[in-house]
């Protein structure tokens, strides 16, 4: 069943958009395998807008779904990232970094209350993820011992 949670996960990606996009309709846990729920979070964007791969990993899919385009990338812990409506910009089997252009964003997401929407979706297996906890908000910085 989806929990919508990653509390067990450290925060490992970026934005998929930037600057840090406005979240326009959150994540809803779907309730079964089949049940309603949103199964990601719908980001504020421009067409023609770069999305970004949001950690490093390989584009596993990038081609139409129900007649939208669908880029998926997988990444280490069993997690993949999808984005859509995206008009790909790197094939399957790319290794990509985060922060890396792997498409432009279209118009026509269903729903989306502005100009165009990114929606962003995060599964583990067949669990369904709030990707808002997986985006790292803060650097670390971590100092050495000075020995001079």
């Amino acid at each position: 069943m989806a929990r919508g949670v990653a509390d067990e996960l450290d925060p490992r990606f970026g934005w998929p958009l930037s600057p840090k996009p406005v979240v326009v309709r959150p994540f809803q846990a779907p309730s079964g395998p089949y049940g309603p729920g949103h199964r990601g979070v719908d980001l504020a964007a421009t067409p023609g807008q770069q999305v970004l791969a949001a950690g490093p990993g390989v584009v596993v899919f990038a081609g139409l779904v129900a007649g939208r385009p669908v880029i998926s990338i997988d990444h280490d812990g069993g997690l993949r990232t999808t984005y859509e409506p995206v008009a790909p910009s790197v094939p399957v089997g790319t290794q990509v970094w985060r922060g890396q252009p792997v498409g432009v964003v279209e118009a026509g997401h269903p729903g989306c209350p502005v100009e165009a929407c990114l929606h962003w979706g995060v599964r583990r297996g067949e669990e369904y993820l709030n990707p808002l906890p997986l985006v790292q908000t803060g650097s670390a910085i971590r100092l050495k011992p000075w020995t001079g």
